[in-house]
């Protein structure tokens, strides 16, 4: 397993942020090779991207959420991946994100990617995007409270 960990301030409130965050559905605006997250009931979610070229599909669970706190996944068929998103309060109008993935690269491609930095350097490009994201709009297009331990 590979792991990648990053991390990105925000002009934005914590809540903000969190509550973005929580629309799954509003990756593809700002996540490189995400063609689709569909959210199929709080805990559930289907993903379709593309990787180096490639089409890929999993299904993934959340299997901690806590409102401005935290958000941890894994997958449960398809691309292995798991993580954990952590939210920080730094001050009234500024937050921090904290973000860890494992995954597994499949095929040569993938796993040559992996190695140059290919997917860190993606991961980096999503955080800076949603970044520019929620600060231009200064508010989140929706938001879930709800908790799942």
């Amino acid at each position: 397993m590979s792991v990648i960990e990053k991390s990105i301030e925000l002009n934005v409130p914590v809540n903000t942020a969190y509550n973005q965050w929580t629309q799954f559905e509003e990756f593809p605006r700002f996540m490189e090779g995400v063609e689709q997250v569909r959210q199929i009931d709080d805990k559930h979610l289907h993903w379709k991207v593309s990787i180096a070229g490639k089409q890929e599909e999993w299904d993934a669970e959340i299997t901690e959420q806590v409102p401005d706190q935290r958000i941890a996944w894994r997958s449960q068929r398809g691309a292995r991946n798991s993580g954990m998103l952590t939210f920080a309060s730094l001050a009234n109008n500024k937050s921090k994100i904290n973000l860890r993935v494992e995954y597994e690269p499949q095929g040569a491609i993938e796993k040559t990617g992996d190695a140059v930095g290919v997917v860190s350097q993606r991961v980096e490009g999503d955080l800076k995007r949603f970044k520019e994201f929620i600060e231009s709009r200064g508010q989140e297009t929706g938001a879930w409270r709800g908790k799942v331990s």
